[in-house]
């Protein structure tokens, strides 16, 4: 990118911003109903984007009883009022259920102390109650406004000024039970708090041959209870959405000795605490666990989770949607008129969208209704795409058809990993594995990447193998970064030994180039002729045609939960900046997407070329903070970020340049970015990806019935990925031109829009594009593309 380029950008952000003044305008921000980590990323969003507009930001504590009291309830925020928040779960303004907001006086109180620090600007971070309560607030308030003139509490003129509230709403609830939304702030980490726990439970269940049922939160809602049962593969769930069918209590007694049979030694059943049966009558786990120790007298304990899932520190996917929607709602809120209806900002796919708010919440109460009225299929409808899929892929994986119900295609589908090892690849392996089985096919695993394959070490994998694979790390089927090229001809000699009619390969840019090449070497050798499809797992997240890749949130999560720690300890020295080196090749995905989940004051990346003026502005920029009550400074650096800026040359730098002021240490993270357990969000995207890649197998080989039909065409061999808000599977031929070969990076890349928000947080200039479109959507887009819910 030359300097015109540069320079053209900025000007066009800058732009985007300047219509957005904040001048005049107050903005008040509150969390309602029940609490969930990430609302205090979401409230320091709000705080920080409003001040850095030129608006004022007021605390309104402990929800709508804190609007209501007024007093000291009501404060205004500075920039260090939110600062080392970001990592604390829960919301430090305090959240309370209100009464008195019910009562018309209540909201009166409440529309006498806003105008009266001249707030008609609130921000509402909560479920859909909280929601409805700011929505009916906002179509009174002028109404409000007039009687508290009348009885004399305010006079005309502020009736005049203040003449309209603009409402922006946040969903902040652990159970992602609200309609128009993929994700809602919270729901990321409750799941990381059940699978800790169902991964502690696993080893000693495992040890005395134990059945566990678990019982999570979501009294409305089942997507904790089906999410966590498609994490850890259980062997059976309970949904208020989706209640079982009438004996099913026979049903789960044979799948759980069946499991036994195959030589499972534990079962796990997880229950929404709402489970109900197709009667609406309540299924406790209680009743379950006696059940099951009447008619299989199996070791049984119960596990209710409780709390636990709304505590504990919040996950790195759930601090970058809250600080985006933060951000995003400070926008909202200043580009509203008087006609503009209160919306509500909402993740679809990967982006930002505005939804009316009225019509979510009467979305939301629809589904209540379904499952009040027994119309289950209704229910599981509304609850949205994501949900629905998350259903049909766990009822594929967790039930397998006896043998003979099974119809044969007389395919062979290979499964292979290449390249660096991926949190989560495992998951995609067993997934794909039985979806394969249930469709007819033979499945084979190929060992140790295309090294492997050459060498022939391909054996069958059955429905059984692949048990207990979601959450372990690595690749059990191990990978290996070599390329096809050298070894064409053995791999074609395999294909032909093995009559492999379709492949399937899980991994990073080296499985892309091996793709490449496959698909160059197909006019050679007819072997090559058959449906190939890759699905992108790599921490780095650099695959063109994708813009998540497996692997890259568990890495994310390891990075944000050591700047975590990193800055616990420089809070305890004072004055002191840590550089952290962050993996990523020269994709800065990681290193950018942590400093926003971590808070840190800068992160250096390849994509954004800088020089030694930048540095020198960032240790300026950090000699001023130490002169605040934030004496601490977190610096990221991607490891190919600059071939001449080291991490030891930047260290050298800051620690040279801030003598006196600071003292400097560096942190390398390495391969632990690799390792460990995956999170939720890696085993539910490996599991539902994998599975549509094989679906996409099958309907081609539906399509060529028989062994002599050879494919030939760009559209058989395919890269599958999340595109915006679609499931793409785009040939792997046409993915060439979008290709930055050089540095193995896509040519464009999604979350580099998201830069500017990391430094407009830390206090940096910056000029944020805004949203793509600031426009109200429709709740429910139909188009042709396949949605891709995450």
């Amino acid at each position: 990118m030359d300097d015109d380029d540069v320079a053209n950008r900025k000007v066009s952000f800058r732009k985007c911003l300047e219509h957005l003044s904040g001048a005049g305008k107050a903005i008040g921000v509150l969390t309602s109903g029940g609490d969930a980590q990430g609302m205090n990323a979401a409230v320091r969003a709000v705080v920080r984007m409003g001040i850095y507009v030129g608006a004022k930001v007021y605390f309104i504590y402990e929800g709508y009883q804190g609007m209501v009291d007024g007093g000291r309830n009501i404060v205004e925020a500075n920039w260090e009022s939110v600062s080392s928040i970001l990592q604390v779960g829960g919301t430090i303004i305090g959240s309370a259920r209100c009464k008195a907001f019910r009562t018309r006086e209540g909201r009166l109180k409440a529309a006498q102390n806003l105008v009266q620090r001249g707030i008609t600007n609130l921000c509402v971070i909560g479920g859909d109650g909280s929601l409805t309560g700011a929505n009916i607030f906002r179509k009174e308030w002028s109404g409000l406004l007039e009687e508290l003139a009348q009885n004399g509490e305010i006079d005309k003129e502020q009736v005049q000024k203040h003449a309209y509230l603009n409402v922006v709403g946040m969903v902040g609830s652990i159970d992602n039970d609200f309609c128009g939304t993929d994700m809602t702030i919270g729901t990321d980490s409750a799941l990381h708090r059940i699978i800790e726990v169902v991964d502690a439970i696993m080893t000693t269940a495992q040890s005395h041959q134990r059945t566990f049922v678990l019982e999570v939160m979501g009294r409305h809602c089942g997507y904790l209870a089906l999410v966590s049962a498609l994490a850890c593969g259980a062997d059976w769930v309970f949904l208020p959405e989706s209640p079982p069918e009438e004996g099913w209590q026979e049903d789960m007694c044979i799948k759980l000795s069946e499991n036994r049979a195959r030589k499972k030694r534990l079962n796990i059943i997880i229950v929404a605490e709402g489970a109900i049966d197709t009667q609406n009558k309540p299924i406790t786990s209680e009743q379950i666990k006696e059940l099951v120790v009447k008619q299989l007298g199996y070791d049984t304990r119960v596990t209710i989770l409780g709390h636990v899932q709304r505590g504990g520190t919040p996950s790195a996917f759930d601090r970058i949607l809250a600080s985006r929607m933060g951000v995003e709602a400070v926008v909202a809120l200043l580009q509203a008129t008087p006609e503009t209806p209160a919306c509500v900002v909402s993740l679809s796919g990967n982006q930002a969208v505005r939804l009316p708010l009225v019509e979510c919440v009467q979305m939301t109460q629809d589904v209540q209704k379904a499952m009040d009225e027994r119309r289950f299929k209704d229910a599981v409808q509304l609850r949205g795409r994501s949900f629905e899929t998350n259903l049909n892929t766990y009822k594929r994986l967790a039930i397998k058809l006896p043998d003979d119900q099974i119809v044969k295609s007389n395919c062979n589908v290979a499964v292979i990993n290449v390249g660096a090892p991926a949190a989560g690849m495992n998951a995609a392996v067993r997934s794909a594995v039985r979806v394969g089985i249930a469709d007819g096919h033979k499945m084979l695993a190929i060992y140790d990447g295309f090294e492997g394959f050459a060498k022939g070490q391909i054996k069958e994998i059955g429905w059984g193998d692949v048990g207990g694979w979601t959450g372990q790390g690595g690749s059990i089927l191990g990978t290996k970064r070599t390329l096809p090229g050298k070894s064409l001809e053995d791999i074609a000699a395999q294909m032909r030994t093995h009559s492999i009619n379709a492949l399937l390969i899980i991994g990073g840019f080296e499985a892309y180039l091996g793709l490449l090449e496959l698909s160059a070497a197909r006019d050679r050798y007819e072997e090559l002729r058959v449906p190939m499809v890759m699905v992108p797992a790599t921490v780095s997240n650099n695959v063109p045609g994708s813009d998540f890749s497996i692997g890259a949130d568990t890495a994310l999560n390891t990075i944000t939960d050591t700047c975590d720690r990193i800055k616990q300890s420089a809070s305890g020295t004072k004055r002191r900046v840590f550089i952290i080196e962050t993996m990523g090749g020269y994709c800065g995905y990681l290193a950018n997407m942590g400093g926003l989940a971590a808070g840190a004051d800068a992160a250096y990346i390849f994509e954004e070329p800088f020089d030694i003026r930048d540095l020198q502005s960032n240790v300026e920029h950090l000699t001023e903070k130490m002169k605040t009550t934030i004496q601490r400074g977190l610096v990221l650096r991607n490891e190919s970020c600059s071939e001449n800026y080291t991490t030891d040359f930047i260290y050298q730098l800051y620690s040279e340049e801030g003598k006196g002021v600071f003292d400097c240490r560096k942190n390398v993270l390495g391969h632990m970015q690799q390792g460990g357990a995956p999170s939720p969000f890696d085993r539910n995207f490996g599991t539902k990806i994998s599975a549509r890649a094989m679906q996409w197998i099958s309907t081609k080989l539906k399509e060529a019935p028989g062994k002599g039909r050879r494919f030939t065409s760009e559209d058989s061999i395919c890269v599958l990925g999340i595109s915006k808000r679609n499931l793409l599977f785009q040939p792997v031929t046409q993915l060439r031109k979008d290709t930055d070969f050089e540095h193995r990076i896509p040519k464009e890349q999604w979350w580099l829009k998201l830069r500017p928000l990391m430094k407009i947080l830390a206090k940096y200039k910056a000029s944020y594009e805004v949203s793509d479109s600031n426009q109200l959507e429709p709740v429910h887009p139909r188009g042709h593309e396949e949605p891709a819910a995450i």
